[in-house]
C-alpha cells in the first residue's frame, strides 16, 4: 500500500500521551487543529498539522486524501468484551425481566444463557462464522475497529470448539480484528450428568488443551458469581489455564463480589461487570495492574446499577468500558451509546469516556499497538462530520463516524 496522507481534520484527537490509569480532564487530551495523519502501509508514520505533514507527504509520494467535510478524527474505538458469536434472541427473557422476573428467575426457568446456548448449538460452525462476520463488520462500520469475541454458548467440548473455530473463520471475512477468549465456564450446561466441579474439571482436562493447540484463543474467562461459579470453584480452573499459558479475564462482581478478589488475586488482564463491587473491592482493583472493564449495556438491559466507574477512576484505577454484546442481558451492542450514556451518569470526563473505549480498553486485550494516534501505531482512525469532538458524546451514540480506516484501509 502506497503511503497516505489524510486530512485536514478541524480537530485530530489524539489521545496518545495519556496514562493508563486514574482520572482524567479534558485539558490532558492533545487536540490538533488542521491535523493530519501520514500512513505508511497499515502503520502511522507521523501525525501533525497538514501543513507540516505535506512537504514529508510530497517527497514519499503519498496519495493525499483530503477531507473536505469539516471533521474531527479520532482512534478507531476497541470493544474489550463482546459474546457476538450466538445464533437467535432472547426478546421473551427481555419482557420478562422487564415484568417483574430475576436473571437468576428465568435462567431457572429455563431461559438465559441456557436458551441460548441451545439454539447455538443447532448452527453450523459457517452458520455461526457467518453472521459473526457480518456482526463484526457492522461494528467496523460504527468504529470499532477490533472486538473481543468470547465463546460460552456450547458448554461441551465440541460446541464450545465449533464457536472458537467459527470466529476463527469469521475473522477471515472481516476488516475488523477480532480476538477470541474461551468462557466454557459460563454457566453448568442443563444437559451435563455431574457438578459444577466436575464441569470445570471436564473443560480444564479435554477442552484447554486443545485450544491451546489449534491456537484458538489466547485468553480464558469464568463467571466467578455465585449464579455461575463461585470464587473457590473457579480458582483452581484458572490457575491451571494460567498455568497452560491463557491470559485470564473475569466475569466479576455482577450479582456478587468475590469475582475481583479472585482476579486481583491470579493477576487477570481484567475484571469485567462490577456492578456489585463496593469500597473493599474498588480499593484492591486501584493498587492492582488489572483492568476493571465497566458494561453499561449490561445495566441498560437488566435495569440494574452500573458499574462504579466514576469511583474506579477516582481511586486510581485502570477502567475501560466494553458494550458486553450478547442476545441476553446486553442486546444493544452499541459501545458508544453505552459508554455516553455512563459518561451522563456517573460524571465521566470526554477524556475519561474516549480513553476507556480505545487504549484502555486495547490495554485489556493486551494490545499496545491501537487505541491512540500516534507515530507507530496501527492505523485504525474515524472521523466524525463535526465541527467539535465534544458533540460526539453529547449525540449520545446517534452520530456515528463518517468515514472508518481499518489498517489503513477506508470501510466506508
Amino acid at each position: 500500500m502506497a503511503a497516505q496522507l489524510i486530512g485536514p481534520f478541524l480537530q485530530l484527537v489524539t489521545l496518545r500521551h495519556l496514562p493508563l490509569r486514574g482520572a482524567l480532564r479534558d485539558h490532558q487530551m492533545e487536540v490538533i487543529a488542521n491535523g493530519a495523519l501520514l500512513l505508511e502501509n497499515d502503520i502511522i508514520q507521523a501525525v501533525g498539522t497538514f501543513e507540516a505533514l505535506w512537504p514529508m507527504a510530497k517527497k514519499q509520494k503519498a496519495v493525499v486524501h483530503e477531507i473536505t467535510v469539516p471533521s474531527v478524527a479520532l482512534p478507531g474505538m476497541v470493544d474489550a468484551h463482546t459474546h457476538s458469536c450466538f445464533a437467535g434472541t432472547r426478546a421473551g427473557d427481555y419482557a420478562l425481566r422487564n415484568a417483574g422476573a430475576s436473571y437468576q428467575q428465568i435462567a431457572q426457568a429455563g431461559g438465559g444463557i441456557w436458551d441460548t446456548v441451545q439454539k447455538t448449538r443447532q448452527q453450523t460452525q459457517h452458520e455461526l462464522a457467518r453472521v459473526t462476520a457480518a456482526r463484526a463488520t457492522q461494528l467496523l462500520r460504527e468504529g470499532i475497529t477490533t472486538l473481543e469475541i468470547k465463546s460460552g454458548y456450547g458448554l461441551s467440548v465440541d460446541d464450545e470448539l465449533k464457536i472458537l473455530r467459527a470466529v476463527r473463520e469469521a475473522q477471515r471475512a472481516t476488516d475488523a480484528d477480532c480476538i477470541t477468549t474461551c468462557l466454557a465456564a459460563h454457566t453448568l450446561p442443563n444437559d451435563f450428568p455431574g457438578d459444577h466441579a466436575h464441569y470445570l474439571h471436564w473443560m480444564g482436562d479435554v477442552l484447554l488443551p486443545i485450544v491451546k493447540r489449534e491456537s484458538l484463543a489466547s485468553r480464558v474467562d469464568a463467571f466467578v458469581d455465585d449464579v455461575a461459579f463461585k470464587p473457590a470453584l473457579a480458582h483452581d480452573f484458572l490457575v491451571r489455564a494460567k498455568a497452560m499459558g491463557f491470559d485470564l479475564t473475569l466475569h466479576a462482581d455482577q450479582f456478587s463480589t468475590g469475582g475481583s478478589a479472585l482476579a486481583v488475586a491470579l493477576g487477570a488482564v481484567s475484571a469485567d461487570h462490577l456492578e456489585a463491587s463496593g469500597e473493599r473491592e474498588i480499593e484492591a482493583l486501584a493498587k492492582s495492574d488489572v483492568v476493571a472493564v465497566a458494561l453499561p449495556g449490561a445495566s441498560l438491559g437488566l435495569g440494574c446499577a452500573f458499574a462504579p466507574a466514576r469511583k474506579l477512576l477516582d481511586a486510581g484505577a485502570k477502567v475501560a468500558i466494553a458494550s458486553d454484546w450478547n442476545p441476553g442481558s446486553a442486546p444493544m451492542g452499541d459501545l458508544l451509546m453505552q459508554a455516553s450514556v455512563l459518561g451522563a451518569f456517573q460524571k465521566l470526563s470526554n477524556a475519561e469516556v474516549w480513553s476507556a473505549i480505545t487504549f484502555r480498553a486495547a490495554h485489556a486485550l493486551r494490545l499496545a499497538d491501537r487505541g491512540v494516534l500516534d507515530n507507530g501505531a496501527k492505523a485504525d482512525i474515524m472521523s466524525f462530520a463535526v465541527a467539535d469532538y465534544r458533540e460526539i458524546t453529547y449525540w449520545q451514540g446517534k452520530l456515528k463516524p463518517s468515514i472508518v480506516w481499518k489498517n489503513g484501509k477506508r470501510i466506508n
